[in-house]
């Protein structure tokens, strides 16, 4: 990685310098610093010490200590290319890479053959947003080295962001066919694809990893979206039985929902609910499978959980009413229909219900009141119309009024 000062510089070495040498040969780098630092102090001019100062720093990662040493190199003498690379991967290691820059253009320019220069230059414009010019730089490095996966893989990430995915993909491949290790980096190129809604791209990706559940996941939300309900709970079984995500059993519970397949859906969202207990949404998911399986006690259990969660929700106090009244529980009906009323929310559907209830609770005049109510504002729900209508004619003359 690193570039070693040029024998010349040191040719006439002293014992001292050699000595240093020595240690920094045998990894020995505190005694290289030690020896080191007191050159450069000695005679600030030596540009070898410097160098190989910043060097033994650089191998020992104290990137904030060789930096300033290789700038000192350079100012003494800017024409010194191993300096120029050095610095430029000592920056790109310290996070900064918008300074590492132009101390690997120059050290590209002046070597073309060298592959480190562009490697390490298409790394630091990839990572200062700089893609388009990170593409050339990758596909200098590449031509220099064509087996070298983590460039591949750079020229790969490249392409890929500047929108350029589809030539992107044979250079992730190139990178895993040298780096079989690599495979899993295809996932993100997937998740590229997905994000640009080419999906066909993205589960042909995702499908390259059988045994992985995020995959998996990311197959069965794809096709849960574009409504292919087999495959999409297909594929979250299996991602669930390789690691029960929560996320992955959500999906899967969704996916029975929408497939019909209460009896699957209804163990799962209990269990969610139970990890998930502040979960409005998934609340009343649970809820509406209990009620469309007409286990409509246990449906108002859930709905008032869910109103208990989120007191502003219209739909779970309508919801309540429905299964309170379906269980002639007209009373605990009406207080849930209350609070309907009190967000604003009562449409004619809750004035019939109101009335109703009203009616099985003797409340005849108030009853009377709200058929008269519903029937002067539905027009859409003829054989509700027809028994208020009805009512509306028994009451009146319950109530002496014909």
């Amino acid at each position: 990685m690193w570039i070693v000062l040029i024998a010349a510089l040191l040719a006439q070495a002293p014992e001292p310098m050699a000595t240093a040498m020595k240690a920094l040969d045998e990894g020995r780098y505190d005694a290289a610093i030690e020896i080191l630092s007191k050159a450069v102090v000695s005679d600030p001019a030596d540009i070898g010490a410097h160098f190989n100062l910043a060097l033994a720093y650089s191998l020992q990662g104290k990137d904030a200590e060789a930096i300033p040493e290789y700038r000192k190199v350079l100012d003494l003498d800017p024409n010194i290319y191993e300096a120029h690379i050095n610095l430029g991967q000592v920056l790109l290691r310290a996070k900064d890479a918008a300074g590492a820059i132009p101390y690997l253009k120059r050290a590209a320019a002046e070597k073309p053959t060298d592959f480190r220069p562009p490697y390490y230059l298409g790394e630091a414009l990839a990572e200062t947003g700089k893609p388009v010019e990170a593409v050339d730089a990758f596909t200098s490095a590449v031509a220099i080295d064509p087996k070298s996966a983590p460039a591949e893989l750079g020229l790969g990430r490249a392409l890929a962001h500047t929108g350029r995915r589809s030539e992107a993909e044979p250079h992730y491949r190139k990178a895993v066919a040298l780096e079989p290790q690599m495979k899993t980096l295809l996932l993100e190129l997937a998740t590229l694809y997905e994000e640009q809604n080419e999906l066909p791209q993205a589960m042909n990706l995702y499908r390259e990893f059988p045994q992985s559940a995020p995959a998996l996941e990311r197959i069965g939300l794809i096709a849960l979206n574009l409504n292919r309900l087999d495959e999409a709970a297909a594929a979250l079984e299996s991602a669930v039985k390789i690691e029960p995500t929560l996320g992955g059993r959500v999906a899967l519970a969704q996916t029975y929902v929408r497939q019909t397949q209460l009896t699957k859906a209804e163990p799962l969202l209990a269990q969610l609910t139970a990890i998930q207990k502040q979960d409005f949404d998934l609340r009343m998911l649970y809820a509406r499978v209990l009620r469309d399986q007409r286990k409509f006690a246990d449906a108002a259990l859930q709905f008032q959980e869910a109103a208990r969660l989120k007191p502003d929700s219209a739909p779970a106090w309508s919801e309540l009413a429905g299964m309170l009244i379906l269980q002639e529980q007209y009373p605990q009906a009406l207080q849930a229909l209350d609070q309907v009323k009190a967000l604003g929310a009562e449409n004619t559907g809750h004035m019939f219900f109101r009335a109703t209830s009203l009616d099985h609770l003797k409340m005849r005049k108030e009853a009377l009141e709200y058929y008269q109510k519903f029937l002067d504002n539905s027009k859409t729900n003829p054989d509700q119309e027809f028994q208020a209508r009805q009512r509306v004619r028994v009451l009146e003359l319950e109530l002496g009024k014909r």
